[in-house]
């Protein structure tokens, strides 16, 4: 993993979340809560030691992508290993987590730290982040009125089948839903 010459760089690469002899790794339980291959989110957990140190020597308030805040999240669930180690051995600061409070403003402060953030991303590792892990600001941050989190306990995961079925499927069930309310109402 490509950096910067820098004590904390050479930290945060050596650094590893949780305790070393655990039958359960962090990555693996990244990739478990995310339903990510393994070797996707050891990717994502380099991109959160990148996102860490821009944290720290961006000299600006930084925005993770929506993968590098999972893993911060997680992170995050580790609260010894986050405030007993991470933040004063690693990091040499505090690292707090500053969620947005909502509306336009707010909306559009966090676009423009994730663009600055992609931006000082470039200057300080000499590449553009992964696209796999850092989507554009417009996607991040844009109009996304359909987009939610799927929660696996929630949802029946139909694998294998082509979309068009379903979509058709989707369809039919709506169209039965509705069929349904209509009846219930006298429609």
């Amino acid at each position: 993993m490509r950096g910067p010459s820098d004590p904390l760089w050479e930290r945060l690469r050596a650094y590893e979340v949780g305790p070393p002899d655990a039958d359960f790794s962090f990555v693996q339980r990244l990739a478990r809560e995310n339903r990510w291959p393994e070797s996707y989110a050891a990717e994502v957990m380099d991109e959160y030691r990148k996102f860490a140190w821009l944290a720290v020597r961006a000299g600006h308030e930084v925005t993770p992508s929506d993968q590098v805040d999972q893993a911060w999240h997680l992170h995050l669930t580790y609260s010894r290993d986050y405030w007993q180690r991470f933040c004063p051995d690693v990091l040499g600061c505090d690292l707090h987590h500053g969620p947005t409070a909502g509306g336009p403003v707010e909306r559009q402060r966090y676009y423009d730290q994730y663009a600055e953030t992609l931006k000082s991303y470039e200057e300080a590792f000499g590449e553009a982040p992964p696209p796999a892990i850092w989507s554009p600001a417009a996607e991040r941050f844009g109009e996304q009125p359909l987009a939610f989190r799927v929660r696996p306990s929630e949802v029946i995961v139909m694998k294998g089948l082509p979309a068009r079925i379903v979509v058709i499927v989707s369809a039919v069930a709506l169209l039965a839903a509705g069929f349904a309310i209509g009846t219930m109402v006298g429609g």
